[in-house]
């Protein structure tokens, strides 16, 4: 048997590579869909996390979606969905890992380049984004004690069929691949990465 890791946001591009990754080494992977836990739901991801037979020793979270927008132009509903994709989703899987993982266990979260630059047409995505970034340093310092760490990718453009079908061949040039990403991830989610803690890891390729 191997080690349990939960990875959410399964469903895209990048969650699905984590998935391939870490099966291929052995581990055993749970991968909710959205039909089987909001993840924005704090009641839903912990009655989600009490259904598991045992717990995860890694937890990965993916989930999120690019959303546009400036300031000026906020409508109030639209920024609660962004918030709600792009940090609810990851604050409350955060909690519910913080409360039951044990000794010598992982938790690693996607954030973006947007959370420290080119923010201007999508503000209330990297305003999440930069929340994802700090709830995992936050995390991080409160995990101490109990040696469960806590670390986050930061992604550049990703080489996605959406991304390839909506942005230039210059923006596309340096776009990194979902299964190099995923390989960050999988090095963070092993004993190899054991005295990393609190990392900000970019994975932007030569961005």
């Amino acid at each position: 048997m191997g080690d349990l890791a939960l990875v959410c946001g399964a469903g895209g591009k990048l969650g699905s590579a984590v998935v391939e990754t870490l099966r291929s080494r052995g581990d055993d992977v749970v991968a909710p869909s959205r039909a089987d836990v909001d993840l924005a739901d704090p009641d839903a991801v912990d009655a989600f996390w009490d259904g598991l037979e045992r717990t995860p020793r890694w937890v990965v979270n993916t989930a999120g979606g690019y959303r546009r927008g400036s300031v000026a132009d906020a409508e109030p509903d639209a920024v609660r969905e962004a918030l709600a994709l792009n940090l609810d989703t990851v604050w409350w899987t955060a909690r519910a890992a913080a409360r039951r993982l044990e000794a010598g266990g992982a938790i690693v979260h996607v954030a973006g380049r947007t959370a420290f630059e080119r923010g201007a047409d999508a503000a209330a995505y990297s305003v999440a984004k930069a929340g994802v970034v700090r709830l995992t340093q936050v995390l991080a310092l409160e995990l101490r004690e109990k040696r469960v760490r806590a670390n986050v990718v930061v992604p550049g453009v990703i080489d996605t069929p959406a991304n390839r079908a909506s942005l230039s061949a210059q923006a596309l040039e340096t776009a990194v691949a979902p299964p190099e990403i995923a390989a960050a991830i999988a090095f963070l989610c092993s004993d190899d990465a054991a005295a990393v803690t609190g990392a900000v890891v970019p994975v932007a390729g030569w961005a």
